[in-house]
This record gives structure tokens, sequence and C-alpha cells, in this order.
């Protein structure tokens, strides 16, 4: 080498180059997973894993377009109108038994 760095330290740097994005794209794929309530924390490690996290990547990004993210249930919406006082308590009670079938 010419001096500016240790001949054993290339190849270290060599594998954080590689790392480091794909850590990163580890945890994407972990918040989006979360998100979707697919498990996040199995999806993060089956990428993380070398070569075949190139291959659980491409299944998670395929299974994941079938799937929407979760949405609000009636009951959780009716709680925040509830909240930030858009209907009275006396609404309020009166919708959630309508929700729950009572």
């Amino acid at each position: 080498m010419n001096g500016y760095m240790h001949p054993y330290a290339f190849p270290f740097f060599g594998m954080l180059i590689w790392w480091i994005p794909w850590l990163i794209l580890a945890y994407l794929v972990y918040q989006d997973a979360e998100k979707r309530g697919m498990n996040g924390l199995l999806w993060f490690i089956l990428v993380i894993i070398p070569m075949l996290g190139i291959l659980f990547l491409i299944i998670y990004i395929v299974l994941r377009e079938s799937k929407p993210a979760r949405e609000k249930t009636p009951l959780e919406i009716l709680k925040e109108r509830y909240a930030r006082g858009e209907i009275s308590e006396e609404e309020y009670r009166r919708m959630k038994e309508e929700l729950e079938g009572g």
C-alpha cells in the first residue's frame, strides 16, 4: 500500500460499504412491515441474511403489495372524534353502542 492505509484494513472497509446500506434497507423493511402488521422483526432478520436477503427482499416486496396498510377500525375513528371534541359524550356513547351491536 502507499502508506495511507494499513493492508489489513481494506477488507474491513469493503465490508462496511456493503453492510451499512443493507442494514438501512433492512430497517426500512422492518418499519414498513410493522405498519402493515406483518411481523417486522422476522422480515428484518430475513432481509439481512447474506445472499438470501436479496431473495427475501423480493418476496417481501411482492407480498406487501397485496396487503394494504392496516386501516383504523370504526371504533378507533369514533374515539379520535370524541377526543378532538367533534362529538359530545352522549353522541359518543350512542354511536359506540351501535358499533358494538348493542
